[in-house]
């Protein structure tokens, strides 16, 4: 009998884990569309970065990173912003089980395809991480965009912090995407110009 990995069908059931659990939605939001958006975000992100700033990016290694950048919470579930982040103990223990997720999974793979993946679970390369986390961040806020422009004030407070963690990156290349991309997100069809 062949050997069976389970890898690619545990990553697929991505599509059951919903975000933004402790709020109102007005349309649920699971980690699979969510990585969708980072990676469209974050290739977009590193090609303003390369192509528009002159600075060095790797879009399709951001890009391809970012569709990871939650695999572990297939394992985990997603844990609520406030109490992820609520103090550093709490921060240092959460990221230790995201990594113990991210063996796990690795795991499930053939032996040839570890090295692969590995960088995708585990991003090291500081200048990716950033991207990708700009962009996860920046979907969290259009996101909000999004729920507001529904008419859902449950998220007016979330838009303001997730605005600010956005200026406060002080990344060139998201604040480019801020000054000319961000406001059409706050759009229906009818007022973008397709």
């Amino acid at each position: 009998m062949s050997q069976e990995y389970q890898f690619f069908a545990l990553l697929s059931r991505m599509r059951y884990i919903t975000r933004w659990g402790l709020m109102r939605n007005s349309f649920s939001e699971n980690i699979q569309e969510h990585s969708h958006q980072v990676a469209v975000l974050a290739h977009g992100l590193a090609l303003i970065r390369r192509d528009i700033l002159g600075l060095d990016a790797e879009p399709e290694r951001c890009a391809t990173a970012a569709l990871y950048h939650d695999a572990s919470e297939i394992l985990t579930g997603d844990l609520p912003t406030p109490i992820k982040y609520y103090n550093p103990e709490i921060k240092t223990a959460y990221k230790q089980v995201e990594h113990v997720s991210g063996t796990k999974l690795l795991a499930l793979l053939p032996p040839e395809l570890k090295d692969g993946f590995a960088p995708l679970i585990y991003e090291s390369d500081e200048t990716v991480h950033a991207i990708v986390k700009a962009a996860d961040k920046l979907s969290a806020h259009i996101k909000c965009i999004e729920e507001l422009r529904a008419g859902n004030q449950e998220f007016a407070s979330a838009a303001e912090q997730t605005r600010q963690a956005l200026v406060d990156m002080h990344l060139p290349e998201l604040d480019w995407f801020m000054e000319h991309c961000l406001t059409a997100f706050g759009k229906n069809l009818d007022q973008l110009d397709v």
